[in-house]
């Protein structure tokens, strides 16, 4: 084949697909449906010519040009969609509370695996406080002497205030994370997580009633324990979808199921986050706060818990059509 003729042949498909790549430099919003429809096509046929190029003429200009313009249609073609404020409004009040009502089984699974073991716990050492020595954790043991001296350790200076806030942030965070990322090991790591600090709220709550502290601890945990709670049962929710799809990946191929569920997965872990800086918020300044009567801090509990429910369960629904 003659490079003179191939030219000949191919360049006017080659200065359309230019052209349209200059005007598809800032968003393909710029483009018709059409126009993008054309710019895929004579993609495809770049990527083809420059195939044939290569083999016959790998050194001349035509191939380095070839080369140039198609490696421009690769960057506009599989280029992401800009991170713009009107994908993250979409999915903060459609994306997210429509994915946490997709994936309900998996969360409410997920709350069950924490709350039952927390229950259990707690019945357990307010029954039998000894019982908190081998059912709490070593690094927990420690507060034992407190807690029967009706000492709690839930008061944080002012001026410590925002370091507590900041560092409950990203220990929350790093819980739901690991939650989240437990599901690789087919959710056992999951599963541990939930049960672990399941085991530990209650065996504490527990404890603490047992030595009449135990409504101090609860006005404590429950202006951002509602908000908290949530988002760790999102996140272990997470992760239990991961370890099903690799557990009974149905008709899929396990790889293709995996992907399928962290994509979703994934979407539940980004809109966690702003939960749990609010959560750490209100608990490394407002729980804490004596200055804030016991009934407040409960209310607070009872309002966010109302918004975040209300937010999960009918935020993002496709309104029906009337009925004449």
């Amino acid at each position: 084949m003659n490079v003179e003729k191939f030219y000949q042949s191919r360049q006017n498909d080659w200065k359309q697909l230019t052209e349209l790549l200059d005007r598809s430099q800032q968003a393909l919003a710029q483009l018709s449906p059409e126009e993008v429809k054309m710019l895929g096509k004579l993609y495809r046929a770049a990527t083809s010519d420059l195939a044939v190029a290569q083999r016959e003429f790998p050194n001349q200009p035509v191939t380095t040009y070839l080369n140039q313009l198609v490696a421009r249609g690769h960057a506009v073609v599989y280029r992401s969609e800009p991170l713009a404020l009107q994908r993250i409004i979409r999915f903060a009040r459609q994306g997210f509370p429509r994915t946490f009502r997709e994936t309900f089984p998996f969360t409410l699974t997920a709350m069950l695996l924490l709350v039952l073991p927390a229950l259990i716990s707690g019945l357990l050492t307010n029954w039998q406080p000894e019982a908190s020595v081998w059912l709490l954790p070593p690094q927990v043991q420690s507060l034992i002497p407190q807690i029967e001296d009706q000492d709690l350790w839930t008061d944080i200076p002012i001026e410590e205030r925002p370091y507590a806030s900041s560092f409950i942030m990203t220990n929350n965070i790093r819980v739901s994370f690991l939650a989240f990322s437990g599901g690789i090991t087919a959710a056992l790591l999951t599963v541990y997580v939930m049960i672990f600090n399941g085991l530990l709220i209650g065996g504490l709550l527990g404890l603490t009633s047992h030595y009449d502290v135990g409504f101090e601890l609860g006005t404590f945990m429950v202006g951002h324990g509602v908000i908290e709670l949530t988002t760790i049962f999102i996140a272990g929710g997470s992760g239990l979808m991961l370890g099903w799809a690799i557990i009974h990946p149905g008709l899929l191929r396990r790889r293709d199921a995996l992907t399928l569920a962290a994509r979703k997965a994934l979407r539940l872990v980004i809109g966690c986050v702003p939960l749990l800086v609010i959560a750490g918020v209100i608990e490394g300044f407002i729980s804490p706060n004596e200055e804030i009567i016991w009934p407040l801090k409960w209310a607070v509990g009872g309002v966010t818990g109302l918004i975040l429910y209300s937010y999960l369960l009918l935020a993002g629904r496709e309104k029906r059509p009337r009925r004449l």
